[in-house]
């Protein structure tokens, strides 16, 4: 099974490489198509623990999506959470932090106060501040995220 999803994952990244270079020459370098190639390909390495290659594409895609769409669109929270778990894998809890916050605050500002994806800024950054021994701070976030999944079941 592990060379089989081995062998997916390694497809996978040749084909959204593809994808990224057919962007990247249709529609130039800085259009918000790279920015989700950028994004897709780095998940891809995430999943295949490649983080240090994951970071700068990142990196990219986020400041793409804030030239083109704007410091407070909801694809830039999307980078941001991305981003900021890629800083948390790899021991850089101080520096995913505020990139946590400002993608909640973007989805807060984006969708209201109840909507899933605020529930999953919530619950990754209670996870960091568990992985920091902050448990006074997650744990009103964690009870947020129970309140607006009760919500959102109705």
């Amino acid at each position: 099974a592990f060379m089989q999803d081995f062998k997916h994952f390694e497809m996978a990244k040749k084909l959204v490489r593809r994808a990224l270079e057919i962007d990247e020459h249709n529609f130039g370098p800085n259009h918000p198509n790279v920015a989700k190639d950028l994004n897709n390909l780095a998940q891809l390495l995430v999943e295949t623990k490649h983080l240090t290659d994951a970071e700068p594409l990142l990196r990219r895609a986020l400041e793409i999506d804030e030239k083109n769409l704007g410091p407070n669109h909801p694809d830039v929270s999307i980078r941001l959470n991305n981003l900021a778990q890629v800083l948390k894998y790899t021991n850089r809890l101080e520096d995913a932090e505020p990139l946590m916050k400002r993608a909640l605050e973007i989805v807060e500002r984006s969708f209201g106060p109840n909507h899933p994806n605020i529930a999953t800024c919530l619950y990754n950054l209670a996870l960091l501040y568990k992985a920091t021994n902050h448990l006074e701070k997650a744990e009103p976030l964690l009870k947020r995220v129970a309140q607006i999944d009760e919500q959102n079941c109705d």
